[in-house]
């Protein structure tokens, strides 16, 4: 089944990233520095992923409200933020790997895949 065939609006797609993206930041924010002896990774560094992810919320959702044209732009826009939020989130792992518990590597991995894998179905998207 190919993109042309699914049901999705650039307003749902939006929204479906300024919701993910808000769940990373409150999750960074309020759970991992919370309990950072869990997970490993500085608590400075939480809240700069945590504001970070905030932005991006912000972001999708007033683009999900106020564009009408040029949407392929704003969304492919997001998406490269979002490959590049997994770039830096990766070279984090790997220079804190010594730092990070099992559970934070889990973690930050697990956000990777859950934020790159609809980012490889915008960009798709947007090239077509």
């Amino acid at each position: 089944m190919g993109l042309k065939h699914l049901a999705f609006t650039y307003k749902n797609l939006f929204l479906i990233d300024a919701t993910r993206a808000a769940i990373t930041a409150l999750m960074l924010s309020q759970v991992l520095a919370r309990f950072d002896d869990l997970f490993g990774m500085p608590v400075n560094i939480l809240y700069i992923l945590a504001i970070i992810a905030a932005c991006f919320a912000l972001y999708s959702l007033i683009y999900s409200r106020i564009v009408n044209q040029n949407r392929r732009s704003y969304l492919q826009g997001i998406a490269i933020a979002n490959a590049v939020y997994c770039i830096i989130t990766l070279a984090l792992v790997i220079y804190l790997y010594d730092t990070l518990t099992w559970l934070g590597i889990g973690y930050f991995i697990g956000e990777i895949g859950i934020i790159y894998l609809p980012v490889r179905f915008e960009l798709k998207l947007v090239r077509q």
